[in-house]
């Protein structure tokens, strides 16, 4: 299969990239700039753009089988300091993407949507595919707007969508500013020597997933002939208080922390049901917390 890697050369994309080559798949990436941490892979087409360029996206479709849709320009920590931004460099041209696909009869894609922004707060755990979506920032919003217009393209053109709902993604090749990432953010900057920040009182409760189980989820889910929306996660939720506790055992360091005021945008918890993966995909979860921590922090040391 000739698939195209839209944001193939980011943190959650170059494992993907990884995965997809392993298999066997012949694999273009079309992205903005080249990978931060390694140099580019022999057997990969490389296509830089931007993302909003039609012209650009449309020749980087040409003669694929597939599309990965792993390009999103804000995280929901920032999207809703300019909503229309938001839905400018995500929704709309995400809408001329599908646009272009309709158009060269490419149909099937798959979509890396979010496991919690969609949701927003529930009273429900661990959360179901069918629960409803109550997202509470500019991310979650789009995101759930790009679902809908994909089951649109589904219905009226034939389209052949598979919806990933990730939990929160960790592991090697993740950026570690601060924007996005906790588990990376506190790795990297313990090893610097630095304070702990934490937004709220460290209650806040998400699934972390390592990288490698989604990478493996998203080339099992495109090989496959399923269409839909699945959840991807660990099916397990920790704390942000559980997660400082396990690196600092796991680290051996003692750790600084600073805790502020809680932000209107992050949902309470997030706790996901990967059931209906796992039956459709045939696939499970490989990687423990704590070994995925170990990964992390002995991939930040090597830097």
């Amino acid at each position: 299969m000739r698939v195209l890697v839209l944001g193939g050369n980011g943190f959650i994309g170059s494992h993907v990239v990884d995965h997809l080559v392993a298999a066997g798949h012949k694999v273009r990436v079309f992205d903005r700039s080249v990978e931060l941490y390694r140099e580019p892979l022999k057997h990969v087409e490389y296509r830089f753009g931007r993302f909003d360029d039609t012209f650009q996206v449309a020749e980087a479709l040409d003669g694929m089988d597939a599309v990965c849709h792993l390009i999103s320009s804000t995280v929901p920590g920032t999207s809703n300091l300019d909503p229309v931004v938001d839905v400018e460099s995500n929704l709309v041209n995400t809408l001329k993407l599908l646009e272009q696909m309709r158009k060269k009869n490419l149909h099937r894609i798959l979509y890396l949507s979010s496991g919690g922004a969609v949701y927003g707060n529930t009273v429900t755990s661990p959360i179901g595919e069918d629960q409803p979506l109550n997202p509470i920032s500019s991310y979650g919003v789009v995101k759930v707007s790009i679902e809908k217009y994909l089951l649109m393209y589904q219905q009226l053109y034939g389209f052949k969508p598979i919806i990933l709902r990730p939990s929160n993604p960790y592991g090697p090749r993740q950026g570690h500013v601060g924007v996005q990432g906790l588990i990376g953010t506190f790795l990297a900057r313990i090893l610097a020597g630095e304070r702990l920040e934490i937004w709220g009182d460290g209650s806040v409760v998400r699934d972390y997933m390592h990288v490698s189980d989604l990478s493996r989820l998203c080339v099992s889910a495109l090989e496959s002939e399923t269409c839909g929306v699945f959840n991807a996660g660990s099916g397990e939720g920790n704390s942000i208080n559980q997660i400082v506790d396990l690196i600092r055992n796991l680290a051996d360091e003692e750790l600084q922390i600073d805790y502020r005021q809680g932000r209107a945008c992050d949902v309470q918890e997030v706790v996901l049901d990967i059931s209906k993966a796992i039956e459709a995909f045939n696939w499970s979860p490989e990687v423990s917390l704590s070994d995925g921590i170990l990964n992390h922090l002995e991939w930040l040391r090597d830097q």
